[in-house]
């Protein structure tokens, strides 16, 4: 606790310190009976129960509620180059699977190329995700567009317990990439596999000269519950960093409830505790990404996993932050986040 309260230095006791405008009494939270409290009770088989509790059972995380996935789809999402080129040993997908089992990960999820590559030799010795679609950037010009790359049955022949994909909610697209998931959802049910969600906005006009509201709790939050309608087990999300979305870009339907710090203040910890409201009050898990590498890694991970747990979230999805230093830094690095959510000092707020 000692090391994590200096990791965050100033920012420490305003986290720390902070109540929520929505209280967690209403929420549904982690914890080792998860599975048993939540989804016993839905239409998920009992195959699906057991992809689940592989996920949740998994590495140093392993029994507490709490999830850490490596992901490493940059590669066709950012380019090879821009991904690989601060270290180079991850151009070879075995280091990646490495990188996910040394740390202790709850799950590696990757493109059907690395797992494919990998699945003999380690699908039985940690959980695989096999994101099924991509956006790459090799068309010129560029366009946001996730476009299947994989199957949901390729990923059930080689070992996955689940599935991983993207939704751009907002681009012009989005409605064919939602009805190509949620027909991928259901066929993954059906084989008896999880199904995480990247539920990510797109559109030009949600970025203004004052704010870059793709980051905002409302519209995100709209994201986060249309994932969770089409099935996702589990909700990936970027961390908030604002709030104000539909009203700055003047569309769509909201509630003053959501900016009078009725249900939500600015606040990072409140701000993320509505994306998780919006995912059924807790029932389907939130899980926000770690974000590019940076300068102060280290410490803005731990700072992203608190607020990420005391808003009542289910863990972490850090890949740059971890494959783009030496292989002994990205372990450590993902071994301190995991930290946080195993020190009970740190509570849910």
């Amino acid at each position: 606790m000692s090391k994590i309260t200096e990791l965050l230095g100033n920012r420490a006791e305003e986290l720390f310190n902070h109540k929520c405008a929505v209280g967690r009494e209403t929420l549904h939270l982690p914890g080792p009976d998860f599975i048993d409290r939540v989804w016993t009770g839905s239409d998920r088989s009992t195959r699906v129960l057991g992809s689940l509790a592989a996920l949740y059972g998994t590495g140093n995380l392993g029994g507490t509620g709490y999830i850490s996935i490596l992901p490493v789809d940059q590669g066709i999402e950012h380019s090879a180059a821009a991904s690989f080129a601060p270290n180079p040993m991850y151009f070879d997908p075995e280091n990646i699977v490495k990188l996910a089992v040394e740390a202790g990960c709850s799950a590696v999820t990757s493109t059907l190329g690395v797992l494919g590559l990998t699945a003999r030799k380690y699908a039985h010795k940690i959980p695989f995700v096999l994101k099924i679609n991509h956006n790459e950037l090799l068309t010129y010009p560029n366009k946001a567009d996730q476009i299947l790359f994989a199957s949901v049955e390729q990923a059930w022949e080689m070992g996955a317990v689940a599935v991983g994909a993207t939704v751009y909610f907002g681009s012009d697209e989005s409605g064919r990439q939602i009805q190509e998931v949620a027909r991928a959802f259901e066929r993954a049910h059906e084989l008896g596999m999880a199904t995480i969600l990247w539920c990510y906005l797109r559109n030009n006009a949600f970025k203004t000269p004052e704010k870059d509201y793709h980051v905002s709790a409302d519209l995100t939050g709209q994201a986060n519950h249309l994932g969770v309608t089409i099935q996702a087990d589990i909700i990936k999300q970027k961390l908030p960093e604002n709030n104000g979305g539909y009203t700055a870009v003047k569309f769509g339907k909201t509630a003053p409830q959501v900016y009078d710090g009725t249900l939500c203040s600015d606040h990072p910890i409140d701000l993320t505790r509505y994306q998780l409201l919006n995912c059924y009050a807790g029932r389907v898990g939130l899980i926000n990404s770690g974000g590019a590498s940076g300068k102060n890694d280290l410490a803005d991970a731990v700072y992203t996993a608190v607020v990420n747990k005391r808003a009542g979230g289910s863990g972490l999805i850090l890949g740059r932050k971890a494959f783009q230093k030496p292989f002994g830094d990205g372990v450590e690095l993902i071994k301190a986040v995991q930290s946080v959510y195993l020190d009970k000092e740190i509570t849910i707020a």
